[in-house]
């Protein structure tokens, strides 16, 4: 367990820095949601909101799992390591696409949109959220959502080679995006103000970018190890 604490931290900070993205993709929804409480239930906002995004967070471990399963499968095989490179390049995207200086990221998220039209369905039937249930309902549903930074961090987490430690590494992720959204839910434009700042945004980027690099396969994982 202690080997993979820095790849839990890692994933953590990823998720934290990433929360720019986060708002720009569910932030909307959060407020939306958060209004759609009806007005009886406002004083469990808190509540409902919280078992939103245990939902959310779920389904990210719930993928991770399915992922790294077959991320096991391939052993060490050529497959495996192509596919940690691609998570590597993606984790590099994701980091310039924080610090502004390309989106073509972006592009990717429209992968998932096939499945999303038929889940989405599903979720609007949710709303209004009125019970812990529900929302943790619509919060799983949710974590479905087409993005390009969860995608980038499933094959990082995939390309561990063990299925639990990628569902682990989601996990640490999820809960690293949850202060933000939570925060955006609770209607904290604080949080949102501080997230983006070009000085933050860079940071984090680059921050990404290191990651990206540090998974790429090669020598200099032995010699960062050592350090």
């Amino acid at each position: 367990m202690a080997d993979l604490l820095p790849l839990l931290s890692s994933a953590l900070i990823l998720g934290l820095l990433g929360g720019g993205h986060c708002l720009g993709m569910c932030g909307g929804l959060m407020g939306a949601l958060t209004l759609a409480i009806p007005q009886e239930q406002r004083s469990r906002r808190l509540r409902l909101l919280l078992a939103y995004n245990l939902g959310r967070i779920l389904s990210y471990a719930t993928a991770g799992l399915l992922l790294g399963l077959a991320g096991w499968a391939l052993g060490n095989s050529p497959v495996a390591t192509g596919m940690r490179v691609v998570a590597a390049l993606l984790l590099i995207a994701m980091g310039l696409y924080l610090a502004g200086w390309w989106s073509g990221l972006t592009r990717i998220e429209g992968l998932g949109r096939g499945l999303w039209r038929h889940i989405q369905p599903i979720a609007n039937r949710l709303l209004p959220i009125t019970s812990v249930p529900r929302a943790l309902l619509l919060g799983a549903l949710w974590g479905w959502l087409p993005c390009g930074l969860v995608y980038s961090t499933l094959l990082w987490a995939a390309s561990q080679g063990n299925a639990l430690d990628s569902a682990l590494l989601m996990l640490a992720f999820g809960l690293g995006t949850w202060p933000v959204l939570l925060a955006t839910g609770l209607a904290a434009e604080r949080t949102r103000a501080v997230l983006r700042k070009r000085g933050v945004r860079v940071a984090g980027g680059l921050l990404v970018i290191l990651f990206g690099l540090w998974t790429l396969p090669g020598p200099h994982q032995h010699w960062l190890m050592g350090h």
